[in-house]
């Protein structure tokens, strides 16, 4: 990093818990990533009045105050960071950190200090404690001494911690020479007016708007969705939850393809908490064609101070693009609308299923999007690889209508999207290239409809999983050479005995002529089917006769492995062991798609090993041939008797 520092291993502090991430101060401010995504912060150098070290149990915690009131803590840095960043900030912002000290010893008596928002509690020259006066709801004076916080109730929290600050008390007394009082207004009904001026107190009173009846799907239930200035709030008849505006990190708007409903999420950083599931996003369902007039619960002067641009008095129109324009005024938050992908069908979107959940699949301008169970965001810079499969599930005569897109991402989580219709491949592939993803089985050469995807979509029963065959067969390979006593095969069926394919033929046989012959009998006839001995007196015209498959010679030199079997021996036990749950198709689905994955060189050890085997197989087969040719008194007819 040529322009600044980069640390991997900072969290930013506040209420809401301690949250890891990428940490960035170049010359133009200061940026904070979430780590796995999600939140960010990006605060320009011009919009920094302070910059703060404290030493803190194990690490050091960088404090940074903006211009708008907020402040944003850093922890996790080392003692040898301090002096570098400190040198760094001075000369590219022209401030001077200053150096705080953290009081340990317990004492709940000192002083306070308001700077902006935040409300430290200092013991001599050490600051106690830090709190944010935005997230204060209520303030109170108990009495003449005592001023109570409420602080917002905020059910994000509760994802990252088990605890959360609900309320705090201080004790001002009437001799306290920071806040000078009279008989009339003592010294605690100045601290709590200062209060009451900064912190967002009132807000809850009253809603600023209200919808009634709103079907969500995840939480599920039937909401009453109230919109506060700083906070909404869900109210069902067995769950309430409150989220801070903060916590929402951007709206989407997707309507569903040929269906009267319109989804609007809600994504939230951290998620809300029900029970031990954790709900990242919340997925209201609007009628599409709903209209809705709303005036909101704000005077002019509010509107015209605070929510300038942003909102107006009075809303009339769809009731969910009323419900998205408040809620995007309210909170900041930004709102993401259908991108320029099309289906088949004109949709904005495609019929997938996830986890055995059935959905559609958004392509969005910057991600996917499935909804709305699971309800799944996939950034395209979190894809590592995207890769179009032949669907695995059903027969073959199914498998061609439908394929299967897998998203395999940096962190090396993959997301299989199954049950896509054919006829969407278009469209999607043409989607994914011009979006720069990398398409793992594209061909060589680069074009749409070679190489491996082409052939991913040709599942037909003339058109098998050549991988899926290869197991087959080895595990034929591997089974008793006892006579198949139900077995028969045309007398022209020949081959090398020692030719393992010999077997794999007489299948193929049985789908062609003789199988219809063999099924008209059946119809005709209602008696059951009758075993004969072949006599020795039907040796002529046995063209039109059938005669039991000859037992496979014991002697005859197994034929040579391929590398593919070679891996798949090694590699089967390994992923049955670690997929237990893992049929037999699904484990040879899976052996295919890592040998395709593989690099020649992972490779060379199979193929040297292939090699050897076809070398002996050769050998042998010579020798057998060379022993065959030699005279042999050998009455065939004993050989096919019982």
């Amino acid at each position: 990093m040529t322009d600044g520092h980069l640390f991997s291993n900072i969290s930013l502090g506040g209420r809401v818990g301690n949250n890891p991430g990428q940490f960035r101060l170049h010359s133009g401010g200061v940026a904070w990533k979430k780590q796995g995504g999600g939140k960010t912060i990006d605060v320009d150098k011009a919009d920094i009045i302070s910059m703060t070290w404290m030493k803190i149990p194990r690490s050091y915690q960088l404090s940074v105050g903006t211009k708008e009131g907020i402040r944003y803590m850093f922890k996790g840095f080392r003692e040898q960071d301090v002096s570098n960043l400190t040198n760094f900030i001075q000369k590219n912002t022209g401030i001077a950190p200053e150096e705080k000290q953290l009081s340990v010893s317990g004492h709940n008596w000192g002083a306070v200090d308001i700077n902006g928002n935040m409300l430290s509690f200092n013991v001599g020259s050490k600051e106690a404690f830090e709190v944010s006066l935005a997230d204060v709801s209520q303030t109170q004076l108990q009495g003449k001494t005592d001023v109570v916080l409420e602080f917002h109730v905020d059910d994000t929290t509760g994802a990252n911690e088990k605890d959360s600050l609900m309320d705090m008390s201080f004790h001002v007394p009437t001799s306290n020479t920071q806040f000078i009082g009279d008989e009339e207004r003592p010294s605690a009904h100045i601290f709590w007016q200062k209060i009451l001026a900064i912190a967002d107190v009132g807000s809850s009173e009253e809603a600023v708007a209200a919808f009634e009846g709103i079907g969500i799907l995840t939480p599920r239930g039937r909401y009453t969705v109230e919109l506060h200035m700083s906070f909404l709030r869900l109210q069902g008849q067995a769950n309430d939850f409150k989220i801070q505006y903060s916590s929402i990190l951007r709206l989407f708007v997707l309507p569903k393809s040929n269906n009267p409903h319109t989804f609007l999420v809600i994504t939230l950083d951290p998620p809300i908490r029900k029970g031990q599931t954790l709900y990242p996003h919340i997925v209201i369902q609007f009628m599409t064609e709903a209209v809705l007039t709303t005036e909101l619960s704000l005077s002019e002067e509010v509107l015209a101070e605070k929510y300038k641009d942003r909102l107006q008095s009075s809303y009339n129109g769809l009731e969910h693009e009323v419900f998205s324009k408040i809620l995007r005024g309210l909170s900041g938050a930004k709102v993401t609308r259908p991108s320029t992908f099309r289906s088949c069908q004109d949709g904005y979107a495609v019929k997938s299923s996830l986890k055995a959940e059935d959905g559609l699949l958004y392509p969005l301008e910057k991600g996917f999007f499935f909804l709305p169970k699971p309800p799944t965001l996939i950034l395209h810079e979190e894809i590592d690889y995207v890769e179009f499969e032949r669907h695995g599930a059903g027969g073959a005569s199914m498998s061609s209508h439908y394929f299967d897109l897998l998203v395999k991402l940096k962190n090396d989580q993959e997301h299989l999207f199954r049950n896509i219709q054919r006829n969407e491949y278009h469209n999607l592939f043409n989607f994914v290239s011009a979006k720069n993803l990398k398409i793992m089985n594209l061909g060589e050469d680069g074009v749409e409809g070679s190489g491996a995807v082409a052939a991913a979509l040709q599942s037909t029963i003339d058109d098998p999983d050549p991988y899926l065959n290869g197991i087959k067969n080895q595990a034929g390979d591997e089974e008793s050479d006892e006579e198949d006593e139900d077995f028969v095969a045309d007398k022209d069926d020949s081959g090398s005995p020692s030719d393992d394919s010999e077997e794999e033929g007489s299948d193929a046989s049985l789908s062609g002529g003789e199988k219809e012959k063999s099924s008209k009998k059946e119809v005709s006839s209602s008696k059951p089917p009758v075993k004969r001995k072949p006599k020795s007196g039907d040796a002529e015209g046995s063209e039109k006769k059938k005669a039991k498959k000859k037992k496979k010679d014991p002697n005859a030199p197994k034929r040579a492995i391929a590398p593919f079997m070679y891996f798949s021996k090694t590699e089967r036990v390994n992923l049955k062991n670690s997929n237990p749950e893992l049929g037999v198709t699904d484990i040879a689905k899976k052996l295919g798609e890592k040998w395709q994955k593989m690099s020649a060189e992972e490779r060379q050890p199979y193929v040297e090993q292939s090699i050897v085997d076809k070398k002996r197989y050769a050998d042998e087969t010579a020798a057998y041939r060379g022993a065959a040719a030699a005279p042999v008194d050998v009455d065939s007819g004993d050989d096919l008797s019982d």
